[in-house]
């Protein structure tokens, strides 16, 4: 799960559904945010956000420079591991109805709109962000925590956040690294921001989701394809010129090869998923 917040267009939640986990996980968030603790939920908690937690602070500098420096190779893959998961919530809204059909029609124009709105490249080094769009971005991963198919990473993406914030969590590392207090200081100012907003973030998405899924289960899984949909218009590889014949066989081997992985990765928790519904 923390590979997968790092990356545009791979959703956490996603991978907790596709290892057969994400109905406790959900349980164990929304009665842990309300003080209902319980030791195994509290170790399940504890055991995802640790491993979560060493993937993000060992891996976020070399991610965030792929993104920056091999933009249409890293972006080729990123749609095809957006639209891997599509299945996924296909899958789970059996029988699709109305109300299904008319989420992922809102989820897809609300994603397309703010991706388009967004279209500019993402701000550069730890001072564009304000504390308010900080904490806004870290409930943006909270939500991609929570929500299968919905990529934080991309959102970051969106909200002009992720090269700040995965810069941040590269920068307490090296500033761990060699005991550095400036380094600490800087990265803990965009950081605290971000953990607040997660922190509000999980409480009021882990408890809404809950609901949603038991009240407006089709409506809500079509909002969620529909968010899944969407983010693919943000993801256009190519910023300049036209790609060669080359370079756009190479994009779509790269988009298929990610469909191909997220898909698989849904595969697997297909008989866990059924069972827990």
């Amino acid at each position: 799960m923390g590979l997968a917040n790092l990356v545009p267009g791979i959703s956490g939640g996603t991978m907790l559904l596709a290892v057969g986990i994400y109905p406790r996980f959900i349980e164990a968030v929304a009665d842990t945010t309300r003080l209902r603790l319980r030791l195994q939920p509290l170790l399940l908690l504890a055991v995802v956000a640790v491993a979560g937690g060493l993937a993000i602070l060992l891996l976020a500098g070399t991610l965030r420079d792929l993104v920056v420096h091999q933009r249409w190779l890293m972006y080729s893959a990123f749609i095809g591991l957006t639209l891997g998961g599509a299945p996924l919530v296909w899958r789970l809204a059996q029988p699709a109805k109305r109300s299904f059909r008319a989420g992922t029609a809102g989820g897809f124009a609300a994603m397309a709109a703010l991706a388009i709105a967004q279209s500019g490249p993402a701000s550069e080094g730890l001072s564009g962000s304000g504390p308010v769009l900080l904490a806004v971005a870290g409930s943006a991963g909270a939500a991609a925590m929570i929500l299968p198919g919905l990529s934080g990473a991309y959102l970051l993406l969106v909200l002009g956040q992720y090269e700040a914030i995965l810069g941040a969590v590269d920068l307490l590392f090296q500033g761990l690294r060699g005991l550095d207090a400036a380094d600490l200081l800087e990265a803990g100012a965009v950081l605290l921001p971000v953990l607040i907003g997660i922190a509000v973030g999980a409480t009021v998405i882990s408890n809404a989701v809950r609901f949603a899924l038991r009240r407006f289960r089709q409506a809500t899984l079509g909002v969620l394809l529909g968010l899944l949909l969407g983010a693919v218009v943000g993801l256009w590889p190519f910023e300049a010129s036209p790609p060669g014949v080359l370079q756009l066989g190479s994009a779509v081997v790269l988009a298929a090869a990610g469909f191909v992985l997220t898909w698989g990765m849904g595969r697997l928790g297909r008989v866990p998923t059924k069972t827990a519904t």
